[in-house]
């Protein structure tokens, strides 16, 4: 005997035990598979077959669905009415008849076959339960091993589940080794040929968000909240924080004492990574200057889309940032497509110097002034000038 039935029977309770599967779903799994078998070995692919397992006694019956016909053509798929009026007497030509027959026995490539079908449904039955289960859980943080690098691409065992973070999910410059633990943000469920896969990430924003929000109590109860949130994993970060709370300092908040908070969060994502935490402001050019921190910001102005930012002609390089990091985050942070100028020095202020005798022409003098206590001294100069003319 090829197959052992009753030995399969038992082996289906176990199955769904272990697995945490529904015992129906698995029956449902096996009787299917066998309704495949049983077209293989006694009948014809076409034809409409269902199989039912007993899972006591591992006995196996096959119904096999035929149509009602005068002249049979194909004795798999149809049946005579005399034939037919056997099994039911109100049989009429057109109609259809289950025909039950018992299944002793399978071939051994239509057992083969049987059992290859069945772990397969299995794994995807189980596939499936584990995926729904890890639903609730997209856009929250999971713990995970890193099972396999391959490439770009790390593998992460998530419990019962299997997790695949992608190279643009990944924080530049981390390096991943099997057997390490970390933390991840669950970003989605991806189709695949292998099917469904959960895809994970610690390059996302969402990612540094939720570990602000594990460390920050006061996020709970909706006194600080994060507005926005810009990143370039391992790099750099720009985070806007708010109060709702008359007299709580968001930004202290976040930071923490003695910076226990954010160096939580520096220690998952690694140190190398600089956070920026700045007070939003609904106000929006004041937003932006709030952004371009650490530069002092002169003023901005806003027009449309845009936004210009001045600043003083020594914050420039801060304000745009080494390889003009800071002034793109700030614009992914605020929304605004930004233009940093620096402020422009005072213009050039045409001075007339007084005739030092008769008869020597006077000519203007332009002095061009580059800071505002200059040209303050000049004009208090010229005016005591002035004045001590007017008293001869």
């Amino acid at each position: 005997m090829e197959m052992d039935f009753k030995q399969l029977a038992q082996a289906i309770k176990l199955i769904a035990e272990e697995k945490n599967l529904p015992e129906e779903q698995v029956q449902e799994i096996v009787q299917q598979a066998l309704a495949a078998a049983w077209r293989r070995d006694y009948g014809d692919r076409e034809q409409e077959v269902r199989v039912t397992m007993n899972l006591n006694t591992g006995e196996v019956t096959a119904y096999v669905t035929k149509e009602i016909v005068d002249e049979v053509e194909n004795p798999h798929l149809q049946i005579s009415l005399g034939d037919a009026q056997v099994i039911r007497k109100n049989a009429k030509v057109g109609e259809t008849v289950e025909i039950v027959q018992k299944v002793e026995d399978f071939g051994r490539v239509a057992a083969q076959t049987a059992k290859q079908v069945i772990l397969q449904r299995l794994r995807e039955a189980e596939r499936e339960i584990v995926l729904a289960e890890y639903e609730d859980k997209i856009g929250g943080i999971v713990n995970g091993t890193v099972t396999r690098v391959e490439g770009r691409v790390v593998r992460i065992e998530l419990g019962r589940a299997q997790g695949l973070m992608p190279a643009s999910e990944q924080i530049q410059g981390e390096r991943y080794y099997p057997g390490q633990r970390l933390k991840f943000y669950l970003k989605d469920v991806e189709k695949s040929f292998r099917g469904p896969q959960l895809i994970v990430s610690r390059g996302s924003k969402e990612f540094i968000e939720l570990l602000f929000a594990s460390e920050v109590p006061e996020m709970e109860n909706k006194a600080v909240e994060i507005k926005a949130v810009a990143r370039e994993a391992g790099v750099r970060s720009k985070i806007a924080v708010s109060s709702n709370v008359q007299g709580v300092d968001p930004v202290g908040t976040f930071v923490g004492g003695h910076g226990t908070r954010i160096n939580a969060v520096r220690d998952e994502i690694g140190s190398q990574e600089m956070i920026d935490i700045v007070v939003w402001d609904e106000d929006k050019a004041t937003f932006v200057a709030n952004a371009m921190k650490p530069a002092n910001v002169a003023r901005v102005e806003i027009k449309g889309e845009k936004a210009k930012v001045i600043v003083p002609e020594d914050q420039l390089s801060i304000a745009i940032g080494k390889a003009g990091q800071n002034v793109r985050l700030a614009g992914k942070l605020t929304g605004y497509e930004l233009d940093v100028e620096a402020d422009k020095p005072a213009g050039a202020v045409e001075q007339t110097v007084p005739a030092p005798s008769e008869g020597v022409e006077s000519k203007p003098v332009i002095q061009k002034l580059k800071k505002k206590s200059d040209l303050e001294n000049s004009l208090l100069e010229a005016i005591e000038e002035h004045g001590t003319d007017t008293s001869k």
